[in-house]
Formats: C-alpha cells, structure tokens, sequence
C-alpha cells in the first residue's frame, strides 16, 4: 500500500527525470542495441520472427531481473517502511500521469498561441503518426487518443502488473510496452521483427485496457461528465479499434466528451484510416485536451487507489 501510494506522490510532485539514465530511456537504449545485433537485411520472414522473439525476450528478462535483483537488495538493506518508500520511487519511474499531462499541456498551449509548428512538433514526441500537416483540430485529436490510450498502457497496466506481482513484474511490463512502442509497427521492417513484442503487448493490455474503461467511466462520473454516453460508446465502438485493446482507453473518453476519435492518420507516408468512436457532436478544441487530461488524472487516482486497497489486504 505503501510503495503504490509514494509512486503516485511522487510523480504528481517530481515527474519523471529527463535523462537518459531513467529507467525507460535505459530499455530504449537496450533494444536499440538489441536491434542493431538481431536485425540485418535479406533475411527471410521466418529468421526475422525468431530473433525479434529473442530480442523481446531479453529485454523483458532483463527488465524484470534488474528489479527484482534491485528490490531484493533494498529488502536486505533497509526496514521494511523504508524499502517500501524506495520500491515506492522505482514504481513512479513507471507510471507517467504528470509527464503525460505535461505533454499534452504544452501542445494545448501552443495551440492557444497559435503556434501550429510548435503543436505539431511538440505533439511528434508522443505519437507515432506524422505530425507536418496536422491542423489544429488534427492535433487536439491525437493528443486526446494518446492521452486517453496512455492512460491505459502508462498507468493502470503498469498498477495491475504491480499488484501481481510487485515493482518487478511492473518493469517487466513497461518493458512489453516499450518495445510494442519501438518494434510494433507494420512495416516492412517490424512486421516480422516486431510481431511477437506487438502480440505480447496485446495479451499483456487485454485485462487492464478493459479495467481502464470502467475507470474512465467512473472517472467521468466524478468530473461531471456524461458517464452514461462514456458507458455506451464503449461498448458500442471499442471493438472498432485496430488494436484488440486500445478502444477500451479511448471510447469511454470519446462518449464522456460527446466528441468523434478515429479517422484518417499518416504513418511514414502512408495514409491509413481507423474508425470512428463516439459521435461528432461537438468540435474537439484545445480544451477538450484539458478535459481529457482531467479524466485521465482521476482515473489514475481510482487505479492508485485500488492497487493499494489490493496490496493491502495480500
């Protein structure tokens, strides 16, 4: 109970560190290296599977033993109060409410300056579409789905792993999800390479994207939303979603807002064309940014305060 609860203290009042010493920047580096060794050109599809297999393997067993080996010492050498507060902090490495609401709120302030470029830039650091040509209400729509997915994948997953099995088991699983970011793209590259890390990334989210959407519901209960629409949308156009799990996160956010997510994105060039969740009843703008912010951080309160009430009663 204790550790979760620092973790969250934590990243409301700190935030995560800009370095590339911090925890997830380490594992980024790892499978970049990891990368360079397993991956060459003109091998058949067969190869590229397995040694992405092994590439994500590794990354996860590393992830999952440096924690564990780091917790055990902690164990060892402190009073259990103490090592608590400490696996505390390593837990706030992974989860990212406040940098995920900073991100999103300087894009909405670009926005509000009319600063289009500066949107468009700040928001290519969080998304993996291409972000040259977006005009404002483009832009307010991918950061609302990254908010929203993120809210999934960066918070209440990690917490879930977390209550099964410790700070380690969550590494483990930030591990899974950094490399769905890095690897899980269906180009010419990865769709091979990356397939098993998106596949396991897909098992890993199925329980926790759909506890995020009774979260958001909730969420949007307490905030004074339209929970009601939130509940509906979900279940109405979640499976919409190209990805098994990802719908959960955004269609609640979409039903409580009363606005219109999916549509037509560019990855690397490509123009490709995801369903519509929610109704287009009012114009997704720079607040709605703020709004979905709103839920998000609500919802990771609920998820904060469930996972202790789970590590309580153990």
């Amino acid at each position: 109970m204790l550790t979760v609860t620092v973790a969250f203290i934590v990243d409301c009042f700190v935030g995560d560190p800009e370095s590339r010493y911090h925890p997830v920047a380490l594992l980024g580096q790892a499978i970049k290296r990891l990368d360079t060794l397993f991956y060459s050109e003109g091998k058949s599809k067969q190869y590229y599977f397995f040694t992405g297999t092994v590439a994500a393997g590794l990354t996860v067993f590393f992830a999952y033993g440096s924690v564990r080996l780091a917790a055990v010492i902690l164990e060892t050498l402190f009073p259990e109060t103490a090592a608590d507060v400490l696996k505390g902090i390593i837990l706030s490495f992974l989860i990212c409410p406040r940098s995920l609401a900073g991100a999103a709120d300087t894009i909405r302030r670009s926005l509000i300056r009319r600063h289009l470029d500066d949107a468009r830039k700040k928001l290519s650091f969080i998304v993996g579409r291409d972000t040259e040509n977006l005009s404002e209400s483009e832009i307010c729509r991918a950061a609302v789905e990254t908010v929203a997915e993120n809210t999934s994948d960066g918070i209440v997953a990690p917490l879930f792993f977390y209550v099964l099995g410790g700070v380690p088991l969550a590494a483990a699983y930030k591990a899974v999800n950094t490399l769905d970011s890095m690897m899980g793209y269906k180009n010419a590259k990865y769709i091979y390479y990356g397939r098993f890390a998106a596949r396991l990334d897909d098992v890993c989210n199925f329980i926790p994207a759909r506890i995020t959407a009774l979260l958001v519901t909730a969420a949007a209960f307490l905030c004074g939303f339209d929970y009601k629409n939130a509940w509906r949308i979900m279940r109405r156009d979640a499976r919409k979603h190209p990805s098994p799990n990802g719908g959960y996160a955004e269609a609640p956010v979409a039903g409580a807002l009363h606005i219109r997510l999916g549509g037509y994105n560019s990855y690397f060039g490509e123009m490709t064309f995801r369903e519509y969740m929610g109704d287009e009843e009012l114009r997704i703008m720079p607040k709605t940014v703020s709004y979905a912010v709103r839920l998000m951080y609500t919802a990771s309160l609920l998820a904060i305060v469930l996972a202790a009430c789970c590590r309580f009663w153990e």
